[in-house]
């Protein structure tokens, strides 16, 4: 892939960010990357409330589009994007017509750290999800990330812990049971917030926690480092066969946690701690006689790392960020070329969304309101 060309609202500012990065052209508007014949595919970093309109616009000209993540503003700006884009891929028949991709960018999804810490997950049995994402307080007040006009706001900005826990439980969540958020002081938009505490409830019994801060104080966030970007899954008490024990009338149970420190850019540094608390207990009383814990750190920066069978023997380098990782699944999917198997299709960043738009319910909060750009719409 070749970064061909760059525009911004602010020419000189497009300028001096080619310069730096060696990109060869400059175009003088978004439109204008969209008409060029030379390009192919385009990166939608824009903010959040112009998601919908550039990629369905991107899309109608056939680019395909990795686009920065939220989706889009709500769950039915989503559900638009994503049938939008399903008619472009349908051929003549209806068939698939090998139409332009799109890919949200959950840039952390594609990394073989993430990859290693959900395979040490059985979904189905795990019991407690939670992911965080605390940032320090480094934007202005006045920053896009506090501009409800422009879909601003901590769950659409940290989005992240949301996707995490789906990424866990591998299932969609019944409900939100509650979110306390902070919204931003006067004469601040007060319609923004900058922290959120959400808990869910998900099928099968399942709990989660969900927290992020666009506003943390510098002396929190040295405190707690771990939680800048941590996932945690809990599983379910798991009676082990154990033959001998069975002679006894005993049963042993393990219980595993599986933490991964810094799920977000693991290139740089990350930890997977698996612990599996086991206890040996009578049957027909439930006492427990015996009670161990075995506990291990993983790491995986590079594919081979993950002990994954056909993951493993894909080529990789310990330095390369998530953001190559993504790109690559991007391209992969593209040229039609097998990937890792880590993608995220269009439904499934609908039922994100969806996951947001139920915290905002919840809080009590406006939803972020709707594009009224639609397809075939003026330029």
């Amino acid at each position: 892939m070749v970064i061909h060309a760059v525009a911004a609202r602010d020419r000189k500012k497009a300028e001096a960010y080619a310069k730096k990065h060696r990109i060869p052209v400059v175009l003088d508007s978004y439109q204008a990357i969209l008409d060029s014949p030379d390009i192919d595919a385009v990166y939608i970093p824009l903010p959040n409330g112009l998601h919908f309109e550039w990629a369905v616009k991107a899309l109608d000209k056939g680019k395909h589009v990795l686009l920065e993540k939220p989706y889009v503003s709500n769950a039915e700006e989503a559900a638009m994007l994503l049938d939008h884009s399903a008619a472009l891929q349908k051929g003549p028949e209806g068939g698939k017509g090998g139409g332009p991709v799109i890919l949200e960018a959950f840039h952390y999804r594609f990394q073989p750290a993430w990859l290693l810490f959900v395979s040490l997950l059985r979904p189905a049995d795990v019991a407690h999800a939670e992911a965080s994402m605390l940032i320090p307080d480094i934007f202005p007040p006045d920053d896009i990330r506090f501009r409800y006009d422009i879909a601003g706001g901590a769950l659409l900005d940290l989005t992240y812990s949301l996707s995490v826990v789906r990424g866990i439980l591998q299932t969609e969540p019944l409900e939100c049971t509650a979110c306390e958020t902070a919204t931003m002081p006067e004469p601040y938009d007060t319609r923004c917030e900058y922290r959120y505490d959400a808990s869910w409830a998900f099928p099968n019994g399942a709990t989660a926690r969900t927290r992020g801060n666009l506003r943390t104080g510098w002396w929190d966030s040295l405190k707690g480092l771990g939680d800048l970007a941590r996932a945690k899954a809990v599983h379910k008490p798991t009676v082990v066969a154990d033959s001998s024990l069975a002679e006894k009338g005993e049963e042993k149970v393990v219980t595993r946690t599986v933490t991964m420190i810094n799920f977000l850019m693991a290139a740089l540094w990350h930890r997977i701690d698996v612990e599996d608390e086991f206890v040996v207990r009578k049957k027909d009383t439930g006492e427990v006689t015996r009670r161990w814990v075995v506990k291990e750190s993983r790491k995986a920066y590079t594919f081979s790392e993950t002990g994954i069978e056909g993951l493993k023997e894909r080529a990789s380098e310990p330095h390369w960020l998530t953001y190559k990782h993504q790109l690559d699944a991007f391209v992969d999917r593209v040229r039609g070329r097998e990937g890792t198997g880590a993608w995220i299709d269009g439904e499934d960043s609908v039922r994100q969304m969806k996951m947001v738009d139920m915290a905002y319910g919840k809080a009590g909060l406006l939803l972020r309101g709707t594009s009224k750009f639609r397809t075939g719409a003026g330029e």
